[in-house]
């Protein structure tokens, strides 16, 4: 199982055991992690589980889709980085991954 790591806006950190072959957004809501409500329940219709994949990580988890991009301008604190956690799929090419949590 990849390890991935969830951080906070005050810096805490969760690191946690992910099933692969779903999306980050399903693993964040069933170890209930903080800010990441999924309200469209991972059909890329919101900005619920926006994430701030750190730049190490980008080739791994891919860029957002045009669909997901414009998701992505309702989201607050949208950075360069910033993806859907939705549209992340766990791979164990994903073990190590460091995502930032930002407010809602």
């Amino acid at each position: 199982m990849p390890k991935i790591t969830f951080l906070d806006t005050n810096g805490a950190k969760k690191t946690v055991d992910a099933k692969t072959g779903v999306s980050l957004m399903e693993v964040a809501v069933e170890l209930g992690i903080d800010n990441i409500p999924a309200d469209c329940g991972g059909a890329c219709a919101c900005a619920t589980c926006h994430v701030i994949v750190e730049p190490d990580w980008t080739g791994a988890t891919g860029e957002a889709d045009e669909m997901e991009a414009d998701m992505l301008d309702f989201a607050e604190g949208r950075a360069d980085t910033s993806r859907l956690s939705c549209q992340i799929q766990v791979t164990d090419a994903l073990d190590g991954l460091v995502v930032r949590v930002p407010e809602l």
